[in-house]
């Protein structure tokens, strides 16, 4: 697993969080909200480009947990109830809930949401790194 801490977009109201390693390109976030997340734009992410409840409901759906949101003064984001876990065919496992995942270093780490590598490949282990080949042919795991 990867120590590379994510990258922190402060805004006026949210803060916007985005760990590249866990980031599986699934495209809800440039999808959902072009005006916040533009990847031909540096920063690709801007925060004071919505509203915070815009952000918060666009970041929720990012499968990989890769994207996270804090609103100033807010409290943290809420897990899915109840916890949810789907099979992606050739894929992960993409799972949503209140999450206590133990890392290969023995740590444990508290998730909204996360793809759990399922094929033993991923470099950026309990989270999938797209190392699978069958999951970098087909981009509709979402």
């Amino acid at each position: 697993m990867t120590d590379t801490p994510a990258k922190v977009y402060e805004g006026k109201n949210v803060t916007v969080t985005f760990d590249a390693h866990r980031c599986l390109h699934s495209g809800e976030c440039v999808r959902g909200l072009p005006p916040v997340f533009d990847t031909g734009r540096r920063p690709w992410v801007d925060p004071d480009g919505a509203s915070p409840e815009e952000i918060a409901e666009v970041v929720s759906r990012c499968p990989s947990g890769a994207l996270h949101y804090t609103v100033t003064g807010g409290a943290p984001e809420d897990p899915q109830h109840p916890t949810t876990i789907t099979a992606v065919p050739g894929g992960p496992l993409v799972i949503r809930g209140h999450l206590v995942l133990r890392t290969p270093d023995g740590k444990h780490t508290h998730e909204t949401r996360a793809a759990l590598c399922r094929c033993g490949h991923s470099g950026n282990q309990p989270y999938c790194d797209g190392s699978n080949a069958c999951l970098l042919e087909d981009k509709n795991w979402k």
